[in-house]
């Protein structure tokens, strides 16, 4: 597939890439060995790591327990 580098240096990602990929805003960008390389970024992984802790039924202060236990080894 071809996407066109306008006069803007935007680039306009061709739908079929963007529906195998799900919704995503950021891309983290590189280049490797001429290539340049997106790399979809998902800046709300933060809260579903909190949903989940939530559900495992762990605090903040669990967290700070274990922080805490950590650092006198």
């Amino acid at each position: 597939m071809l996407a066109k580098l306008t006069s803007k240096n935007q680039l306009t990602l061709p739908k079929a890439i963007l529906q195998q990929i799900g919704e995503v805003t950021y891309f983290d960008v590189q280049t490797d060995d001429g290539k340049i390389v997106l790399t979809p970024v998902r800046l709300n992984a933060g809260e579903k790591v909190r949903q989940k802790l939530q559900s495992l039924g762990i605090t903040e202060s669990d967290i700070e327990d274990a922080i805490a236990f950590s650092r006198k080894g």
